[in-house]
């Protein structure tokens, strides 16, 4: 599996920037596919129960907290590493009136300041595949659950057909990811990590039909707001167009995808 030089300064740089807006702009302030029909169908997958305490990882905006303090009666803590992405989180936090819910840190997922057995449910969606040291995630996850705590998370992963090396690298370095983790690979961690894992689906072809999605909403409604955001610079909007258009492509053909997995400590 080919992993690219890319670390948490270069995914921070993303976020912290135009192209954090342009992924905010197509995919909502939740910035992962499927939006909140994806996040329900974790959380009940999960069996997330009122009460309960859960830590988001790489939480961005903070809007994966915010959707389970709101529709699961939960108390939450969220951990990213963008400055922009930390800031932009406790602000819409106090907004909805959910600050007092909420605690949100700025850190590194694979070094999570919180002590071990503090949580009743670790959660990411669709954010882990910009992690580098994923075993190093996954074994901090497990670390600060408590015995019976459920790890839940979606993540953009390598399908399973496969990509070549040329075709995984050109994804990797358009999306700003190290590599991506394939179903069997994030199996295998969360059974090192000593987890028991209670179920991990490949969600294809639902994967690439929500590619073509953000493709049509770019070209047929949000082109002038898109071209706001890159200082209407026609040339590399065509150019990211042209990258989203052969990610529709290998997602297509089954060589990238989206896994969910469910695991208990």
């Amino acid at each position: 599996m080919q992993h690219l030089n890319i670390t948490l300064k270069d995914v921070s740089a993303v976020y912290d920037g135009p192209e954090g807006q342009l992924w905010e702009l197509i995919m909502g302030e939740q910035i992962h596919v499927g939006g909140f029909k994806s996040s329900k169908i974790l959380a009940d997958q999960a069996g997330i129960q009122k009460g309960w305490k859960g830590l988001d990882l790489c939480s961005a905006l903070g809007a994966g907290c915010r959707f389970l303090v709101k529709n699961y009666g939960v108390t939450m803590c969220g951990l990213d590493g963008t400055q922009t992405m930390h800031r932009e989180a406790q602000a819409r936090a106090k907004a909805e009136r959910l600050a007092d819910k909420i605690e949100f840190k700025l850190g590194d997922v694979t070094a999570i300041p919180w002590p071990d057995k503090t949580f009743d449910f670790v959660w990411g969606e669709d954010a882990w595949c910009y992690v580098v040291d994923k075993e190093k995630l996954i074994n901090e996850a497990a670390r600060v659950l408590r015995p019976g705590g459920t790890l839940a998370f979606t993540d953009w992963i390598e399908g399973a057909k496969g990509l070549s090396d040329e075709e995984a690298r050109r994804v990797n370095a358009f999306m700003k990811f190290p590599y991506m983790e394939s179903l069997e690979g994030y199996k295998r961690l969360i059974h090192e990590a000593g987890l028991k894992l209670v179920s991990a689906e490949e969600l294809y072809p639902e994967f690439g039909q929500h590619v073509d999605l953000y493709i049509k909403m770019l070209t047929d409604q949000l082109t002038y707001d898109a071209l706001k955001i890159i200082g209407d610079n026609m040339e590399l909007f065509q150019a990211m167009g042209g990258e989203m258009m052969f990610m529709s492509k290998v997602a297509h053909e089954g060589k990238m995808d989206r896994g969910r997995f469910v695991a208990r400590k």
